[in-house]
């Protein structure tokens, strides 16, 4: 694995990517019956991504300094907004495929499709990432993609069988 990916992948960021990541497909697939206009969809997924990303912010803030009973200092919290960052992203990704839709590249039904089929290799991604990095085989590390893309492939089932 080059470096720069490992270096990426191996910091604290990649659990938040995963975490962003769920709640985004979370969204899509929850407001996916709604069909709301694809800029309210992009404004939705990034207003909450950064919702969340400030509430992680927060909550790892003083978490910190009510375990350590003193301040956060300046490199501590670049790394938990650096983590925060990366929640942003993983719940915000989605929105791309919104943008295309808001600017005619594909329809919103399509917009959807995408958003919420895209969530599942995505996740498995970072689970088989995370696991390789974790130093486990090929066997173990698909086996952890499979279960972490399962989530998403719950929630979609789950917004199935109750729509």
């Amino acid at each position: 694995m080059p470096s720069a990916v490992y270096d990426h992948l191996g910091s604290g960021q990649l659990s938040r990517l995963i975490y962003g990541a769920v709640i985004g497909l979370a969204l899509v697939v929850a407001l996916e019956g709604e069909e709301p206009d694809p800029a309210v969809m992009v404004a939705t997924l990034v207003g909450t991504g950064v919702a969340v990303g400030l509430a992680e912010v927060y909550s790892e803030v003083v978490g910190t300094e009510v375990g350590t009973r003193r301040r956060v200092d300046r490199t501590r919290f670049r790394e938990i907004t650096a983590n925060a960052v990366a929640v942003v992203f993983g719940v915000s990704f989605p929105a791309v495929f919104f943008v295309l839709a808001a600017a005619g590249a594909m329809g919103t039904d399509t917009a959807f499709e995408v958003a919420k089929w895209s969530g599942l290799p995505l996740t498995g991604f970072y689970g088989f990432c995370a696991a390789r990095l974790r130093g486990e085989g090929w066997p173990a590390a698909l086996f952890q993609a499979a279960m972490v893309a399962l989530i998403g492939g719950f929630l979609i089932a789950f917004k199935a069988l109750v729509h």
